[in-house]
């Protein structure tokens, strides 16, 4: 026991995980940090410098891989000979659906960190108050107010490239300097705003345009747009070029990979958590591991799983579950629907490099005076482009002439989609399915989760707006899209294990505490109490960091 016993222990490497390791071993504390997955180490990432002419099949799927990773590949993710490897084998790892959940994962060190949007938002004061002026669901336990030194201290370490504009529902933050919007995304800007009414900036982005001083091992963004093969240049953040470094440079990390969190042990005399234990991933041997407190982010859905295995005398519907909470409340941000247009007139001018971000149109929907027959609204994010050479596959242009056509650029396109609010539903739910088990024979999760009649509603603004800005900017061939989705698609699933006052409505406190268990905190997407229309994941790294310097602080007046 004392061989396998530390200050904290971390389950998870991705965006939280990572933030987590980096802030309580820089705060002194001996951290065992666990991932289910293998290891990768920042820059060992097998196709980031390949050319597409270097793949087998160019580059496309097999028949069989596309099988094995089903889930990715109905959504239109894209796996490719370029980025299968980062994608779990849903035949190993299966799950069940009531209605359809489009669950990405990937089991690896620094998990969807490597593969992620990179998009990255503060929430403003009428996201955190949201849920109270509404009467839905329960109350956030904190404000704008509480987190936002918190988001200062991310940025800043992180690098997010973006624009101050002093927008009321998209808060301001610590910016290094912005990426450039080309010509059609101006004009659209300007045109939206003249006519419109509406905002519109450059997306806020965790690229590098700038050095970073406390972290020299990763350089500025090279605009090459091949980010989820995993950048060799660091200049996206991600956990493996950014916290889990800083954390191996204390000294007081411990990274096991291939270790696999199934339950959470529990001492009724103590009235606490003592430690985890682990599966072995190669040599399936188990190890229980002991420590004063426990952090777990290992995805909302990987955390519910863990607490829903662990059950007890104590805790007979799963770990921490006192109010009937644990696995209600998914939430998520609804997609695939909106506008593209052609764009004349700019036919002389062209942009350089590959830009790895687009445009962010802020919430404007139930915001001031605007009033819907739905509550909360959504952003958009999109872009303006040129076709290129792919448009010519389908030519009967040859030779000489077939190369003149494809050095010429194509026509204009513009495009917004939007991301929209998913109201926490107690209904929509995961549970544990008994009934099948995964190659390791735990149970595996089963996904019942649908939009309501308040996102669908949402829909229709958000395809008709989009139209409507288009049209505005003086575009043609405008054309709307909403395409079936269900939940999961936006792989920002949130709220399992939400926050909230009241221990009988919510499973954790205003510190990202469990409510039932005060050594045990829980800070990845599960602890979302709502989902606002904003990519999440800033917002778990800034409640990450604040939730670790109480843990150190109630470590120190030994509360725990």
């Amino acid at each position: 026991m004392n061989q396998n016993t530390y200050d904290a222990i971390v389950v998870g490497t991705g965006i939280s995980g990572g933030w987590a390791a980096k802030e309580l071993t820089e705060k002194g504390l001996k951290t065992l940090v666990l991932d289910r997955g293998r290891m990768v180490k920042h820059g060992e990432y097998p196709t980031a410098t390949k050319q597409m002419w270097e793949f087998p099949y160019a580059g496309r799927a097999t028949a069989e891989e596309l099988e094995r990773q089903e889930t990715a590949a109905r959504t239109g993710y894209a796996i490719t000979q370029a980025t299968k490897h980062w994608f779990v084998d849903d035949t190993e790892f299966p799950y069940t659906e009531v209605n359809r959940f489009d669950w990405i994962r990937g089991y690896h060190v620094g998990g969807r960190s490597i593969m992620w949007g990179r998009q990255s938002y503060r929430w403003s004061p009428m996201d955190f108050e949201a849920n109270a002026k509404d009467g839905i669901a329960v109350d956030w336990p904190i404000r704008y107010e509480d987190l936002a030194p918190w988001y200062d201290h991310v940025e800043n370490f992180i690098g997010v490239s973006g624009q101050n504009e002093g927008f009321a529902q998209l808060p301001d933050g610590k910016f290094l300097p912005p990426m450039e919007m080309n010509c059609v995304e101006k004009h659209f800007k300007q045109a939206v705003a003249d006519k419109l009414g509406r905002q519109m900036t450059i997306g806020r982005v965790a690229h590098l345009t700038a050095p970073l001083a406390h972290s020299p091992q990763r350089g500025t963004c090279q605009y090459r747009n091949m980010c989820i093969r995993g950048c060799p240049f660091g200049a996206y953040f991600s956990s493996n070029s950014s916290t889990l470094p800083a954390a191996e440079k204390t000294g007081n990390m411990t990274l096991r990979p291939n270790s696999i969190v199934y339950e959470i042990i529990y001492d009724d005399k103590q009235q606490r958590a003592t430690g985890v234990r682990v599966m072995d991933a190669e040599t399936r041997q188990t190890t229980d591991y002991f420590a004063k407190v426990i952090f777990l982010c290992a995805s909302t859905f990987g955390t519910t799983h863990i607490l829903l295995s662990s059950t007890s005398s104590r805790f007979p519907n799963g770990f921490g579950n006192d109010s009937g909470e644990l696995g209600c409340n998914i939430m998520d941000h609804q997609l695939d629907v909106g506008a593209r247009a052609m764009v004349d007139g700019f036919e002389d001018k062209y942009y350089t490099g590959r830009r790895p971000n687009g445009i962010y149109i802020p919430r404007y929907r139930n915001v001031g005076k605007d009033k819907r027959d739905y509550l909360r609204g959504f952003g958009y994010q999109g872009g303006a482009s040129r076709g290129g050479w792919t448009g010519l596959m389908l030519d009967e242009t040859l030779g000489k002439d077939l190369k003149e056509r494809a050095a010429q650029p194509g026509p204009w396109y513009m495009g917004i989609g939007g991301f929209g609010e998913i109201l926490p539903y107690h209904e929509n739910r995961v549970t544990l399915d008994r009934s099948r088990k995964d190659k390791f024979g735990m149970p595996v999760l089963s996904f019942d989760a649908t939009l309501k009649q308040n996102e669908l509603a949402m829909r229709k603004d958000m395809a008709n707006d989009a139209a409507e800005m288009l049209e505005a900017a003086g575009y043609r061939n405008v054309r709307t899209y909403d395409r079936p989705t269900g939940v999961g698609l936006g792989i920002h699933e949130m709220g399992t294990a939400r926050m909230g006052r009241d221990p009988k409505t919510s499973v954790l406190d205003k510190h990202n505490r469990m409510h039932a268990c005060k050594n045990v905190y829980i800070t990845d997407g599960s602890c979302m109490t709502s989902a606002a229309c904003q990519n999440p994941s800033l917002t778990y790294m800034a409640l990450t960091a604040r939730a670790a310097n109480h843990a150190v602080e109630e470590l120190k007046r030994m509360n725990i």
